[in-house]
């Protein structure tokens, strides 16, 4: 009997709890069900969110497995259910978790290495200072000993990693105004963990990480090809910034040239106009739109205007011209959910899946909460 092909990975990011990996895992997985796709979630961790919560609705879930250890009940995830059920993805949150004593394996990504080798694509969740390798730096940032890590060679052969960010600032007024924790919980995290200067130096090392990702990933590549006797691909990083109206343009362009920068790599804004131009625009979205532009070209990044609508506009000038990475932010107006259409950022990652998309979020306090779909 021929053993299955092995499950795609696909690792959602992040560098602190609440910067939105779970939401934007659930945002993926309803667009695979809306695609047709047979999708459960095999584990899920709302940690009261509501925002959460109501994401996961519609979902078909895997019941747990109850595990009892010293006179206690506890819940984990139930592998051999998945595997009994074996869909086409699963969806499993906490991927560094370690399971509970009496568990058929230590480790979360134990059992998502299971559900790989029967072929089952996975979808899961982590933060940047669970990744091995960044132990002893993270201890030094943050004072704490992170206990639940994971290898990096999992990250390294992971299909695709995307990046969910936001600043400190506006995690840490997401934490005061009890979307992450508990008010006493969140008052507790901003007294420790959660204090700006050491978000802020995890962000850093969670987007140097993503920009050292890429370079694996297209060493590799080159490797490859060398050993299968292929010509060798000069291909260079090259990175993306989607151009809109929106005020975080201006916060993604900065991002995206600091990560270039640190990669030695191209990078080009991008705008998508029907006319390929910025004529019959109203005069709030040009000059927005002159003033994004004006700032890359500053930064000496590439500009280019195209002419057409929609996401594949971008997706296919990316593919055409060798990037390797996209960062986007979600727009602040939510027309696309009242008239049923997708997200555009969802729409670009469902495009762009031989891309790393890196989501930049709001930095505005008194924004709503339009950044709780995924980018937060």
């Amino acid at each position: 009997m021929n053993q299955p092909q092995r499950g795609k990975l696909k690792i959602f990011m992040g560098y602190a709890a609440g910067v939105g990996k779970t939401y934007q895992m659930l945002e993926e997985a309803h667009s695979l069900r809306r695609h047709g796709t047979d999708i459960v979630v095999g584990y899920f961790e709302p940690h009261g969110r509501q925002d959460t919560v109501a994401k996961a609705e519609g979902l078909e879930f895997v019941p747990r497995k109850k595990v009892e250890y010293r006179g206690n009940v506890f819940e984990e995830m139930d592998t051999d259910r998945i595997l009994a059920r074996h869909p086409q993805v699963c969806a499993v949150d906490e991927f560094p978790h370690t399971n509970v004593p009496g568990s058929s394996r230590t480790k979360r990504w134990e059992d998502v290495m299971v559900l790989l080798d029967a072929g089952i694509d996975v979808l899961t969740t982590m933060n940047i200072q669970h990744l091995e390798s960044l132990n002893d730096q993270v201890q030094y940032i943050t004072g704490v000993t992170v206990r639940e890590t994971v290898p990096d060679w999992i990250i390294r052969n992971a299909d695709e990693v995307v990046m969910v960010d936001l600043t400190p600032r506006a995690l840490m007024h997401r934490l005061q105004r009890g979307v992450v924790y508990r008010p006493e919980q969140a008052e507790r995290a901003l007294q420790n963990f959660f204090r700006e200067p050491t978000l802020v130096a995890l962000r850093e090392l969670a987007l140097r990480e993503a920009a050292h990702e890429v370079g694996q990933r297209l060493g590799s590549e080159t490797e490859t090809a060398s050993r299968a006797g292929a010509p060798t691909s000069n291909k260079q990083h090259k990175v993306l910034i989607h151009i809109t109206p929106d005020p975080k343009t201006a916060m993604v362009t900065r991002r995206a040239k600091r990560v270039s920068d640190f990669l030695g790599a191209e990078c080009v804004a991008v705008l998508v106009q029907p006319s390929g131009d910025l004529t019959g625009l109203a005069e709030p979205a040009r000059q927005a739109l002159e003033k994004h532009l004006a700032f890359a070209r500053n930064l000496r990044i590439e500009i280019h205007i195209l002419k057409g609508t929609g996401t594949s506009v971008l997706v296919d000038f990316a593919r055409q011209n060798g990037v390797t990475q996209i960062f986007v932010t979600r727009p602040r107006s939510r027309t696309w959910l009242r008239f049923g259409s997708h997200d555009p950022v969802q729409e670009i990652i469902d495009l762009a899946k031989d891309m790393q998309i890196v989501i930049v979020s709001d930095r505005d306090p008194s924004a709503r909460e339009h950044r709780r779909a995924g980018s937060v």
